[in-house]
């Protein structure tokens, strides 16, 4: 696995627990920082349920029981939804103790991890098939040290993360037909730390509200229940295209954002030692493929699983660490190439099934969002309306029944099946 994060972490741990050696190499060392909103849909936390990991509030979990929304003038407390598939809570974590509780999860199920380790490129065999790769230790300063060395394994699993260098090195080119985001965030201490709702603000102006260009995205706060919470925003365009030609210092909109348009009874103070304001971007709706091919699965951001509906990729990281080891372990059982080759390409049917439409779902929610006046008249005419923002919830949180359910399980599934697949 090359990547220790939520998506290679739980790649490591399923393939573990079904018995297969596993190596997971990790450049950095944990604890180590990721930027993130730091929020756990129930559908992320569902994930967590099933690989076993203990999520006490001793140990730093908070949970949050829904999101209020704010936008048009309005504000609305939204329970997340009863589901048979998905508990009823979400939950919060710092990436910097998240990934490191998944890694030493990983291990605890078998996995041998290597820190400070990076991979340097893959290694073919005659038939262009990539059985390895090659790494080299780091020092604590992140500086190459000691020889490369050649680590050869039947299956790599691409992990990386959003530049996914391996995925670039074995010809896993971007896709410049799907949305990129870019979100950034800090930490601020407030005496509201242990509120039991993540925090929207659906109406993001660059600059005075109402007097300024409103723009496709949202602004954050998700309690940390350590004195913190994560503030951040994020937006997105329908092509990276597009992203770069709007120009955005989001880091200035953040400023701009907190001073003209605050959000009231929080109290927020700058957690310097926390760090400044940092921003990443959000590859979306499987801009990297294929998801399998000679012997490479991609996982998480390095294959582009963050939603276009809200910028959550943890969930799918997740998600994808599972049915790839499904795939991986009932390949090492077949007898002959063609069959494992076959059954590791189940993976990719299997993540499109599930995802390919509500991303592409996604895709067009974005277009449309890009106008400013049609996110004028959502604001206007549809955050004043409760089971609209009922509606809205399930969806861009990607909470609803696949199966059965209310209505509005029904139409949201049968949308994600009726749509092209991404």
């Amino acid at each position: 696995m090359v990547g220790a994060g939520p998506a290679g972490s739980s790649t490591a741990h399923w393939c573990a627990a079904a018995g297969l050696d596993v190596l997971l190499l990790e450049k950095g060392e944990f604890p180590r920082d990721k930027i993130c909103g730091d929020g756990l849909t129930p559908r992320a936390v569902a994930e967590l349920v099933r690989m076993g990991v203990p999520t006490r509030e001793e140990d730093g979990w908070i949970r949050n029981r829904g999101l209020r929304v704010h936008g048009g003038g309005r504000s609305y407390e939204l329970d997340w939804p009863s589901l048979t598939t998905y508990p009823g809570y979400g939950m919060a974590r710092t990436r910097m103790t998240l990934d490191h509780t998944l890694a030493q999860h990983a291990q605890a199920s078998g996995a041998k991890l290597l820190q400070r380790t990076k991979v340097t490129g893959p290694v073919r065999d005659d038939d262009g098939r990539v059985v390895g790769v090659t790494a080299q230790s780091l020092d604590a300063r992140g500086r190459a040290e000691g020889p490369v060395k050649e680590l050869r394994a039947p299956v790599v699993v691409a992990a990386d993360g959003v530049s996914s260098r391996f995925g670039l090195a074995v010809g896993r080119e971007r896709r410049d037909d799907r949305p990129m985001g870019t979100a950034v965030r800090a930490y601020y201490r407030t005496p509201r730390h242990e509120d039991p709702f993540m925090e929207s603000h659906l109406e993001l102006w660059d600059g005075e509200p109402g007097k300024s260009a409103l723009l496709p995205g949202y602004g954050w706060i998700f309690p940390l229940g350590d004195g913190t919470v994560n503030v951040g925003l994020g937006s997105v365009h329908s092509t990276p295209a597009r992203q770069s030609k709007a120009g955005i210092d989001y880091r200035r909109l953040m400023e701009t954002w907190l001073a003209k348009s605050a959000p009231e009874g929080w109290d927020l103070v700058h957690e310097p030692e926390r760090g400044p304001i940092r921003g990443a971007a959000l590859p979306m709706g499987y801009n990297r493929g294929p998801l399998y091919a000679d012997g490479v699965l991609l996982a998480g951001d390095s294959a582009g699983m963050v939603s276009p509906f809200n910028g959550e990729g943890i969930a799918y990281g997740l998600q994808a660490g599972r049915v790839a080891a499904e795939a991986i372990s009932q390949a090492r059982h077949k007898s002959t190439d063609a069959a494992r080759e076959a059954t590791l390409g189940t993976y990719a049917d299997r993540m499109r099934e599930d995802l390919g439409g509500y991303y592409t779902l996604g895709r067009w929610f974005v277009r449309l969002i890009e106008h400013p006046e049609i996110m004028r008249l959502c604001v206007r005419y549809g955050l004043p309306r409760k089971v609209v923002m009922q509606f809205t919830l399930k969806l861009l949180s990607d909470c609803y029944e696949p199966q059965g359910g209310d209505w509005v399980d029904r139409v949201i599934a049968g949308l994600t099946r009726v749509v092209p697949s991404s």
